[in-house]
């Protein structure tokens, strides 16, 4: 059995929501500026976003491990 498209989406929203604060929390703390760390953070929860959930839509397709 496999997750749905929406479910897939649904935990990489999830994932990327605290992947996101821990961006922003060191890029605040690399560069002092909330401005910057948070077009930092934005940026990459959209790419990483998109990325895992078209990973986990690849992974549904391999049988391999699976019961």
């Amino acid at each position: 059995m496999s997750d749905s498209a929406v479910r897939s989406l649904a935990k990489a929203v999830s994932w990327r929501v605290t992947g996101t604060i821990d961006t922003f929390l060191i890029s605040w703390l690399i560069t002092g500026q909330v401005l910057l760390a948070s077009g930092i953070a934005f940026t990459e929860i959209l790419t990483k976003i998109i990325l895992f959930w078209a990973h986990e839509r690849f992974w549904n397709k391999i049988k391999w491990g699976r019961d």
